[in-house]
């Protein structure tokens, strides 16, 4: 077994809401220890049911929203309201203003508490918008990371908390087997629109060194179609470059999985 810490939940729900819990404590103390918290999240289904038990009154009130900055890990190139986008659930959920126009929001209609100043998603409907094309908007955001001044390892910017999914090929942000991001220099990567899984569609991705510059790392994954590749990836020695999810097995990283995506570990 990895040096990853493995928490295996009953079912969806026990996992989101562990995940939930976990990030609202990282956070809490990021922001306690060093005034100030920055998130990497992510999109897929998992997100969901974390957002909404972050959004809880119960809970949201508990973590320093303020002092959070939120940023994303990757997304689809799409508008930033497309059902495709890895934005939409955030502000839906947690900022509780449906189709949120960038830069504009109805403070009545607010969920948590943090200044929207302080959420950085990759720029894909200005992007869209203006012809600017998926490069731009990866390296937009990457210009944004470099003035947020954020602590750096080996170069690369230090998140308090990188939330990822897993793919059922082993993918994990838009780092698809083979990538060509293993060999870029670049913070912020356009990836063509993988052929062999869907959606089919152009991404913008951060360099995937980013995970093992992180001070935590959080990977949430649910469901039977997930146990043959997560058990390869926690319990197999193949090369990120073949199975990028490899790279998220690491100290400070937590794997939190239900019962059916862990059913083929040995232990």
């Amino acid at each position: 077994m990895s040096d990853a810490e493995i928490v295996v939940g009953a079912d969806p729900t026990a996992c989101t809401a562990l995940a939930a819990d976990r990030i609202a404590q990282v956070l809490s103390d990021a922001v306690a220890e060093r005034g100030r918290a920055d998130w990497a999240t992510t999109g897929g289904s998992s997100s969901v049911g974390i957002y909404r038990r972050l959004a809880d009154p119960a809970m949201a009130g508990t973590v320093p929203w303020t002092g959070v900055h939120v940023w994303w890990g990757d997304d689809r190139f799409v508008p930033r309201d497309h059902p495709l986008s890895n934005v939409k659930p955030f502000d839906d959920i947690l900022l509780g203003i449906g189709q949120l126009e960038e830069g504009t929001a109805d403070s009545a209609t607010r969920g948590i508490e943090i200044p929207l100043d302080q959420v950085h998603p990759f720029p894909t409907s200005e992007a869209i918008g203006r012809a600017l094309g998926a490069g731009w908007c990866a390296n937009t955001l990457a210009s944004s990371l470099r003035d947020a001044a954020l602590e750096t390892a080996d170069g690369w910017p230090v998140f308090d908390l990188l939330l990822l999914g897993i793919g059922r090929d082993g993918h994990l942000l838009s780092v698809f087997p083979g990538s060509m991001a293993f060999d870029s220099p670049e913070l912020g990567l356009a990836i063509p629109a993988p052929t062999h899984i869907e959606p089919h569609v152009e991404r913008v991705t951060l360099n995937p060194a980013v995970i093992g510059a992180a001070r935590t790392v959080l990977v949430v994954a649910f469901g039977s179609e997930k146990a043959p590749i997560i058990a390869d990836i926690l319990e197999g020695d193949r090369d990120p470059r073949e199975l990028p999810a490899r790279l998220a097995v690491r100290t400070r990283a937590t794997w939190i999985l239900d019962e059916a995506a862990a059913a083929r570990l040995s232990r």
